[in-house]
């Protein structure tokens, strides 16, 4: 019988009659003929030409590579792959590899236990949700769920630090292609805006989504000019549909948001002093906007509806949404092409800048936010926001033939 001596790595078979190296050159030939452990335990067989390296053999007969080593004087058995996919070279490298990280000091086993008890992206995004995003807007966080689940479902369970950079470019240009530049732009933001706060929160690694590079965007600089107002005002006041001709006009005439408009409660007009007051914007913020005379008598002249809402919808809503239909008729009428409904509210910011507002002033009336702005509106009454969306909505009004004042006073156009 052979002398058990571990300096030799000799180990018995399963009769005991003959023994087999525990450490030889890995050839494919001798790792297929390894016999398998009659134990219960795994079996751990070592190459000859890279330190550490193994093959790890469990009862059933699965073969993995993996390394072995003693690091800061603990033993470390690090997970390389399965025998079956890996090549013998391939493994001898990963475990070269390894074997340089812990000549520079760290601790691969150590960084493998990290990863396996961080987060997946799915439960940072809920984390992230949960503690961060449900302070925004709802719409904002309604927003952030639609884009998750149409661009990062399929990530949902693979650990954080698995999502490289290169697969978040490849996903940006994907989303490009299929969805628009502004699409993918906002997808990518929406991504570094969560690995920002698992950053905050404590994890350590780093944000794949930092330095991708966005697409480039132009602003938007679409208004209503004078030109155009008299047959803009015609083609409104000609829609049939009452409700979103008074819808388009407040909207004209107010700046707000169309959600804001459209969700407009009679609760919210403060009729003694001629004031909105919109209890959440888009900045999860309230908002006060002074209303004009043209304004006032298109309210004045729907209090009839027993709504709680303005503008009230046969949907599930229950108020208005958003007149697709009617206004591609109203723009077909007036002879009008690239006009958008949010361009209803740029067009009042131009105006009060063609009047000579300033800056301030239009972004406290349409309910700008910024740092440099917000401490600004801090200082401001409402007095010259209303002075400036008189001389704007009056400067309109004339320009349009103020169609609205003889639509609310039920004459003919």
């Amino acid at each position: 019988m052979v002398n058990l001596d571990a300096s030799k790595l000799l180990r018995f078979d399963a009769v005991g009659s003959t023994s087999v190296a525990r450490k030889f050159n890995f050839t494919r030939d001798r790792i297929n003929t390894l016999p398998l452990p009659t134990n219960g335990q795994r079996s751990y067989f070592y190459d000859t030409k890279v330190r550490g390296l193994a093959i790890a053999i469990t009862p059933a007969g699965k073969k993995s590579f993996v390394l072995y080593r003693k690091i800061a004087r603990r033993p470390e058995r690090i997970q390389i792959g399965p025998y079956a996919d890996l090549s013998i070279e391939q493994a001898r490298h990963r475990a070269e590899e390894l074997n340089a990280q812990i000549a520079l000091g760290k601790n691969p086993g150590h960084e493998r236990r990290n990863v396996r008890e961080e987060m997946t992206l799915g439960e940072l995004f809920e984390t992230y949700l949960q503690d961060h995003a449900r302070r925004l807007a709802r719409k904002t966080w309604r927003e952030d769920v639609r884009r998750f689940n149409l661009h990062f479902h399929s990530w949902r369970l693979r650990k954080i630090s698995s999502i490289k950079q290169l697969e978040v470019v490849r996903l940006h240009t994907h989303i490009s292609r299929a969805s628009g530049p502004i699409a993918a732009n906002r997808a990518v933001e929406m991504l570094r805006r969560v690995f920002n706060k698992g950053l905050q929160w404590g994890w350590k690694g780093e944000n794949p989504a930092e330095a991708v590079e966005r697409n480039p965007e132009r602003s938007r600089a679409r208004f209503l000019d004078g030109d155009e107002l008299p047959a803009f005002f015609r083609a409104v006041a000609d829609e049939p549909n009452e409700t979103i001709r008074d819808y388009i006009f407040l909207s004209l005439l107010t700046g707000a948001r169309r959600s804001n408009v459209q969700q407009m409660r009679w609760a919210e007009i403060d009729w003694q002093r001629a004031l909105w007051k919109i209890a959440e914007t888009k900045n999860n913020e309230p908002l006060v906007v002074p209303l004009m005379p043209a304004a006032m008598r298109i309210l004045d002249a729907r209090k009839a509806n027993n709504s709680q809402w303005v503008f009230p919808g046969t949907g599930r809503t229950g108020h208005l949404v958003s007149p697709k239909g009617a206004w591609k008729r109203i723009l077909k009428r007036a002879a009008i092409t690239d006009l958008r409904l949010h361009d209803l509210r740029r067009t009042l910011g131009s105006w009060q800048a063609t009047m000579g507002s300033s800056l301030p002033i239009i972004g406290k009336s349409l309910g700008h936010k910024s740092l440099a702005a917000t401490q600004i509106y801090a200082r401001l009454n409402l007095d010259p926001v209303r002075a400036s969306i008189g001389r704007a909505t009056d400067a309109m009004l004339l320009a349009g033939g103020d169609v609205v004042g003889l639509v609310t006073e039920g004459k003919k156009v």
